[in-house]
């Protein structure tokens, strides 16, 4: 039971891909915004209600502003500093400022049905976890305020206040059932669509493995034969030796972004320059010139914490990432085309990856972190940079990206120094 508790709810509240989309946010930031004023003109002069505060209502509208503001925001998923952040702000736009005109109000028809819509929409905008805790807490943190600070207003008639207890219980109701349906539908979703490239990935061993005995039989048989037939083998037998290994080695890239939602919590105290340095030795590169325009420079190594498995796939997934812009920028590579710098200033250590290639708009910027989204529609899956920012967040570190189409990329690793 205590695991299923963790797995299934207090999990899920610390995990950023259940937090709100960025439209969604957007949307919530400008009906707050507009919407508070305008609420306070037609409760005030149009259709009178017995309370309105003019300062709650400025308030209000500027946690609208901020959601719209605040870039952080609107990442996704959100980092930890900002999902934080957004919960305060719709905690206090909904639960507990609904809450506290409701009371202030003394339950009136207009916030019975305003209380009811809060409800629903919480749940809509966040995951059901998110939304009980949140709506619990405001609940309770506005009536307490309501009762100790509120002004002196008509109280809620006993019979009403049972009549709009039940309807909210309903309204509560329906948005949990409706919000636990929604979230496990999406993590299905999810889950089976990694479990498909998981297992896909794995099927293709088989015909990998056929293909190395071939280039091992190939291998055999060359010496048997002279002159340009021997070289030719020998030159067929390597570059089949190497593409099962290239394909491999991609194999074990997919399986382990396949992962993303159930990545290992093992850390140990790593060498920053030592990773790089292995996962590139260790890279397949597909040609001595591809290899050569990899230059890692040492300024200053650093050690954090971190799993040596998780963190040589990410290095991985970003040289992928370089090499395939470079592949497409059509121009013959250069050594330095692709600079890997690793340096470390105070309690952060950095590591960044400049490339050559073709770069992308600023548009692409913002969603290329969210999981199935990629800017290669060809063959990407949109998994690797989403995965790279779930193992770097849980190092208690940050990834971002600067970059201007046809002028490249700069993607920014930073970790804590342990």
């Amino acid at each position: 039971m205590r695991q299923w508790a963790t797995r299934e709810v207090l999990a899920p509240i610390a995990d950023s891909v259940l937090h709100p989309s960025p439209w969604r946010i957007r949307a919530l930031g400008a009906c707050t915004l507009v919407g508070h004023p305008l609420a306070y003109l037609i409760w005030v002069f149009w259709l009178p209600q017995p309370y309105e505060n003019l300062f709650l209502r400025v308030l209000m509208a500027l946690c609208g502003a901020a959601l719209l503001a605040i870039g952080a925001a609107t990442r996704s998923p959100p980092g930890r500093a900002a999902a934080i952040g957004l919960l305060a702000l719709f905690w206090l736009t909904l639960p507990w400022f609904f809450t506290w005109m409701y009371f202030c109000n003394s339950g009136s028809p207009v916030w019975l049905a305003s209380m009811a819509a809060m409800l629903l929409v919480y749940y809509q905008l966040t995951d059901w976890r998110l939304a009980t805790v949140g709506t619990s807490a405001g609940m309770l943190v506005a009536w307490l305020a309501f009762a100790n600070f509120g002004p002196e207003v008509r109280p809620v008639a006993p019979g009403v206040e049972a009549v709009n207890g039940v309807v909210l219980a309903c309204c509560w109701f329906m948005g949990i059932v409706l919000g636990v349906s929604t979230s496990n539908l999406r993590r299905e979703q999810l889950n089976s669509t990694l479990d498909t490239m998981g297992i896909v990935a794995h099927e293709l061993r088989t015909p990998l493995a056929t293909m190395q005995l071939i280039g091992e039989a190939l291998r055999s048989e060359a010496p048997e034969h002279g002159g340009e037939n021997r070289e030719r083998l020998e030159q067929l037998a390597e570059r089949l030796n190497n593409l099962v290994r290239n394909m491999n080695h991609q194999i074990d890239m997919q399986m382990t972004n396949a992962r993303l939602m159930r990545l290992a919590a093992n850390a140990e105290r790593l060498s920053a320059a030592d990773l790089v340095q292995r996962a590139i030795a260790n890279y397949p590169f597909r040609s001595s010139r591809e290899r050569q325009c990899v230059v890692v420079r040492v300024y200053s190594d650093f050690h954090f914490l971190g799993s040596q498995k998780l963190f040589s796939q990410v290095i991985d997934n970003l040289t992928k990432n370089a090499l395939r812009s470079l592949a497409a920028a059509f121009s013959a590579s250069r050594p330095g085309d692709l600079l890997i710098e690793i340096g470390a200033q105070g309690p952060r250590g950095r590591i960044v990856f400049t490339d050559n290639g073709v770069g992308m708009e600023p548009e692409l910027q913002a969603r290329i972190f969210q999981p199935f989204f990629s800017t290669d529609r060809g063959t990407g899956h949109g998994l690797g940079l989403a995965f790279c920012q779930r193992v770097i967040q849980a190092a208690q570190g940050t990834i971002r990206v600067k970059s201007a189409r046809h002028h490249g990329a700069v993607f920014t690793v930073e970790l804590p120094v342990a």
